[in-house]
C-alpha cells in the first residue's frame, strides 16, 4: 500500500515538472513570436493588389502610408485576373509570415463561390477592413431619367431596350445589378452587357450601354463635367462621400443593401504578433490625412475596422454572398 502511494506521489511530481517544462517552452516561443514582432519587418513586405481602376489608386496610397509606420516598405504589386483568383491563389501559395499580404475585398467569396478559386476565406488570417465602396448607378445627363423607377418605367412601357453595363458574371457589380432590378420587378426584362472593370464611362458614354453599375470612383470626374449623372448608391444609407445622393432601397429597389469592402490579409497561420504589427500599421495609414483627402479625392468611404471584427464580417458576407449567387444560379 505505502509503495502505491509514494509511486503515486512521484508521477504526480513527474507530471507538474512535466507541465511546467512546455508552459517554459511556450512562453519561451511567445516570447521569441513577439521579439521576432517587433523587428518585423526587416524585408519588404508585398502587397498583391487584386483589380485596377480605384482598387489599384486606394493600395498605392495605403502603401505609402502604411510603410511610414514600418522599418520597410509596403510595396503593391499587380497580380489582376480571374476575378481575383490569380491574387488570392499567389498569396495563399506564400509562406505565413507577414511578408505577403492581399489588398483583398468580398471578392474572395464571389471568387470561391463560382468556382473560380479552391480556396474560401478560411485559407487566410484578416489585418483590417480598410474602405468601403457602394455601388452606383449612372445614367448619362441627357437620359431623362432621375430615378430608379424612371428606369423601371421605361422598361414596363416596352418603348426601349434598357441595356444595362456591369463587370462579369458573378462580379460584385453584377450581384447588385441582379438584386437591384429582381427587386423592381424588371430583372428578366433588362439586357445584361458584362465590361471589363474601368471600362464603365467609356461605354456608357459611347452610348454602348444606358445604365452603368459600378464604382463611385469611376463616375465623379464625368459627373462634375455635367455629362454623367449617379441616380443612387447600393447602400443602406447614403454614402458619406454623395450625401446629396438617395439610396437605391428609397428610390425603388426597396430593400437593397450591399456594400464593397475592401482591406488586408495575410495566409493563414501568420503569427498573431505580426498580424498586431500590420494591423496597427494600417491604422495608422488610414487615419492619415493622406489617407482622409485620397478618399475625396477619388470617392470612397474609410471604414477601418480591426482583424477580429473584421473575420466576423468576411465570414457572414461569405453566406450572403453564397445564397445570392444560388439565386443567380451561378454557385458552383
Amino acid at each position: 500500500m505505502g509503495t502505491t502511494k509514494l509511486s503515486g506521489l512521484s508521477n504526480s511530481k513527474k507530471s507538474a515538472r512535466m507541465m511546467a517544462r512546455f508552459a517554459a517552452i511556450a512562453a519561451g516561443l511567445g516570447f521569441i513570436g513577439q521579439a521576432a514582432a517587433q523587428g518585423f519587418p526587416t524585408k519588404p513586405v508585398e502587397m498583391t493588389v487584386l483589380f485596377g481602376s480605384t482598387a489599384q489608386t486606394i493600395s498605392q496610397v495605403l502603401a505609402d502610408q502604411m510603410s511610414k509606420s514600418l522599418p520597410q516598405p509596403v510595396v503593391p504589386v499587380s497580380r489582376t485576373g480571374g476575378g481575383g483568383a490569380i491574387g488570392y491563389t499567389h498569396v495563399n501559395g506564400m509562406k505565413p509570415d507577414g511578408y505577403n499580404i492581399v489588398w483583398n475585398s468580398n471578392s474572395i467569396s464571389t471568387a470561391f463561390h463560382t468556382g473560380g478559386l479552391k480556396v474560401d476565406y478560411k485559407a487566410f488570417t484578416p489585418i483590417a477592413r480598410i474602405s468601403l465602396e457602394p455601388v452606383v448607378v449612372a445614367v448619362r445627363a441627357d437620359s431623362g431619367w432621375n430615378s430608379l423607377n424612371d428606369i423601371a418605367n421605361a422598361v414596363k412601357s416596352g418603348k426601349s431596350k434598357v441595356r444595362i453595363g456591369a463587370s462579369g458574371k458573378g462580379s460584385f457589380t453584377h450581384m447588385a445589378t441582379y438584386s437591384m432590378f429582381k427587386r423592381m420587378g424588371i430583372g428578366d426584362r433588362i439586357i445584361y452587357a458584362p465590361y471589363d472593370e474601368g471600362k464603365a464611362p467609356v461605354e456608357l458614354l459611347g452610348n454602348r450601354v444606358d445604365i452603368a453599375v459600378q464604382w463611385p470612383g469611376q463616375f465623379v470626374s464625368h459627373v462634375k463635367a455635367g455629362t454623367l449623372k449617379i441616380l443612387c448608391v447600393s447602400s443602406g444609407k447614403r454614402s458619406s462621400i454623395l450625401p446629396d445622393v438617395p439610396t437605391c432601397s428609397d428610390s425603388g429597389a426597396k430593400g437593397l443593401d450591399l456594400t464593397m469592402w475592401r482591406g488586408l490579409a495575410a495566409p493563414a497561420g501568420t503569427p498573431p504578433a505580426v498580424i498586431e504589427r500590420l494591423q496597427t500599421a494600417a491604422k495608422a495609414a488610414a487615419e492619415s490625412p493622406a489617407f482622409k483627402s485620397a478618399a475625396e479625392r477619388i470617392g470612397f468611404e474609410i471604414g477601418y475596422m480591426p482583424a477580429k471584427e473584421f473575420g466576423d464580417l468576411i465570414a457572414k458576407d461569405d453566406a450572403e454572398i453564397a445564397t445570392l449567387l444560388t439565386e443567380i444560379g451561378l454557385k458552383k
